[in-house]
């Protein structure tokens, strides 16, 4: 759509920091106001609408769409959001392992290890790992932790959790980047590890990269949104 405002700014308000359009409130696609939660995401959402051109282009606003999806879908029904997500710690990335050859091998031992260590640790758990991709279950003591681990978190919180574990394929992975377990880049190389290894072995395919280069951008932006809570 055509760029309708002048200027984007920032106003204290009952309950956040409320984003204006020449000084009127923004409201979401479901039409709430855009009340956030702390001066800092608000100030960088409002970056984002200052810098749309003539045009608004939604998809170089990801911070405000983050923000849109934390108040419209998950804050109205937040049980059935968590649930959503918690569900990824059933089937997650890391206990699936490659049977072979051995340098795959070990650097899944490498990168992975490490998140599972923390994870037993930090929520007092266990996993069954599996060579090959047959789905095994994971102890319900386990599957029970982690769904406490992500219901615990606000509409904002899970907003940003939801494509840190759609991306990555594990709720570990997003869990430890969360709770600064790990970093960015430890979080991404452990994410797309197996994307790595084939185009290590086979070559990079243009559009492959291309694809891979944007879900990095969506990564990293759910990362940003995260840090901006405070």
């Amino acid at each position: 759509m055509k760029r309708f405002y002048r200027q984007a700014s920032v106003r204290r308000c009952e309950g956040g920091e409320e984003v204006l359009l020449d000084e009127r409130p923004v409201r979401t696609p479901a039409r709430r106001l855009l009340v956030l939660p702390s001066a800092a995401l608000a100030e960088a959402v409002a970056a984002e609408w200052n810098a749309q051109g003539a045009k608004v282009q939604p998809k170089s606003m990801p911070l405000t769409g983050l923000a849109n999806a934390a108040i419209d879908r998950a804050a109205p029904d937040k049980e059935a959001f968590a649930a959503t997500l918690a569900a990824y710690g059933e089937t997650d990335l890391l206990c699936y392992r490659a049977e072979g050859p051995e340098p795959l091998v070990e650097r899944q031992s490498r990168l992975w290890d490490p998140i599972l260590a923390w994870a037993r640790r930090r929520f007092d758990i266990e996993f069954e790992l599996v060579e090959g991709v047959i789905h095994r279950p994971q102890p319900p003591h386990t599957i029970a932790r982690l769904r406490h681990a992500v219901a615990v978190r606000d509409p904002f919180e899970l907003a940003a959790l939801s494509p840190l574990v759609t991306i990555s394929g594990s709720l570990l992975i997003a869990l430890a980047l969360t709770e600064e377990a790990i970093g960015l880049d430890a979080a991404w190389a452990a994410a797309t590890l197996d994307e790595t290894w084939q185009a290590e072995q086979w070559g990079e395919d243009a559009e492959a990269a291309e694809r891979l280069e944007l879900r990095r951008t969506e990564f990293e932006a759910a990362y940003r949104f995260l840090k901006l809570l405070g």
